[in-house]
């Protein structure tokens, strides 16, 4: 209302008040009308407008930063461009009060901001800054993969142990504010966690086994984010995923029988050999023979895989080397276990354990598993000799919970 309205209103108010006040028995009521009519008037401001980062600033990160707040009054327009005059789109609020940046800034790039609100006085204010954002020393970027490195595939399926690699192309140090940009999330919950396997690579599961039918998402939206010694994020990714069927094998040293269960029912049992035992050392390393237990998935299937033994250091031309073409191998480790056909060893299979450590199949059940298995489906090993099966061994399924959780940052 304009101020001389309101004089007016007032004027006009106080002349009823005495004229009302000379008659009898109305004076009261006439009074607090009148109260009333002064209290509900607000009183006539102008804009008020705050814009961040203040004139001037650099170093300004690209995302989550820069914004318009009328603190008294409201936004009527706000133009923001960069160094070449491109308007770089916006949000306002739906009470006109705050404004936003609805898409990513460059790393680099300068700024300009021009701002204009109107008070309630009718008067209007226009602020303006400019700043410029951060130049990394590196942009860091991440891949999200399986454990054999392959990239997971958007619409894709997999097994109920399937693990989320995050990949870093460079070092990270501040693992914290990388682990609060990496969000996973289920349909159905599942409760999962975050582990840092070193500087690079972090690693998610579920504590169990994902339901069969689970709906996985995974948002790595680290773009302008601060990873420490002058690196930020590069791109964000995101993958979005299918939990197949649940297909968990349990290969047993006692029976020397691989058990096949689909959704918790068995549905074929297939007699193997696994690793002989024993150790033997060459150039002073010592290489075991043992198919080690523990929890392990399925990474990749060949056929045929080329096995060679010396690279894992086990020459060619030693007694125990190798170097030979296998058909309908199922690889469950970085070092080379496999379930795969091995048509020599029949004889052994469901008695004997006498391989270097992959779980000999006979050709039609090798054929059958090559089928059968998706990537991230569980192969359990138990009650055979050697050493427990370690995480870099693709054994994240057997580190017990607790030591996981510890492996995160801020639990993220």
């Amino acid at each position: 209302m304009p101020r001389h309205r309101l004089l007016a209103g007032l004027a006009a108010a106080a002349v009823v008040v005495l004229a009302v006040g000379m008659q009898s028995g109305s004076a009261p009521q006439t009074v607090t009308a009148a109260a009333k009519v002064g209290v509900a008037l607000p009183p006539l401001v102008g804009s008020e407008l705050a814009i961040v980062p203040a004139p001037g600033a650099t170093d300004v990160a690209p995302v989550g930063v820069v914004s318009v707040t009328a603190t008294a009054g409201t936004l009527t327009e706000v133009r923001m461009t960069n160094e070449a005059g491109r308007p770089v789109a916006g949000r306002l609020s739906a009470d006109r009060r705050t404004w936003q940046p609805t898409e990513p800034l460059g790393y680099g790039r300068d700024y300009a901001i021009r701002a204009t609100g109107r008070g309630t006085n009718a008067t209007t204010t226009t602020r303006e800054s400019t700043f410029t954002t951060v130049t990394p020393s590196d942009e860091v970027g991440v891949a999200l993969t399986t454990t054999v490195g392959a990239a997971l595939a958007d619409g894709g399926t997999y097994g109920v142990g399937t693990v989320v690699v995050a990949r870093f192309d460079a070092p990270v140090t501040d693992r914290v504010a990388a682990q609060s940009r990496m969000r996973v999330t289920t349909s159905p919950p599942v409760e999962g966690a975050w582990t840092w396997i070193d500087e690079r690579k972090a690693h998610w599961r579920p504590r169990e086994y994902y339901p069969a039918g689970t709906e996985v998402t995974v948002d790595a939206a680290i773009y302008g984010v601060d990873l420490g010694n002058g690196r930020y994020g590069g791109d964000d990714e995101r993958v979005s995923f299918r939990i197949g069927r649940s297909h968990v094998s349990i290969a047993d040293d006692r029976t020397k029988q691989v058990s096949v269960y689909v959704d918790g029912r068995l549905v074929r049992t297939m007699p193997t050999s696994m690793g002989r035992g024993g150790t033997e050392t060459v150039g002073g390393r010592t290489i075991a023979f043992w198919t080690q237990p523990g929890v392990y998935t399925v990474m990749e299937k060949q056929n045929p895989v080329l096995m060679d033994s010396s690279t894992y250091g086990l020459p060619v031309n030693s007694s125990s080397g190798y170097k030979i073409s296998v058909p309908h191998a199922v690889r469950i480790s970085p070092d080379g276990i496999y379930l795969h056909e091995r048509e020599a060893t029949v004889w052994a299979q469901g008695s004997t354990n006498v391989s270097a450590g992959c779980l000999n199949l006979s050709a039609e059940n090798a054929e059958w598993f090559y089928e059968f298995a998706q990537p991230g489906d569980v192969v359990e090993v138990r009650n055979t000799g050697g050493k427990p099966l370690e995480q870099w061994q693709n054994g994240d399924w057997s580190v017990p919970w607790d030591v996981w959780l510890r492996g995160g940052a801020g639990r993220a």
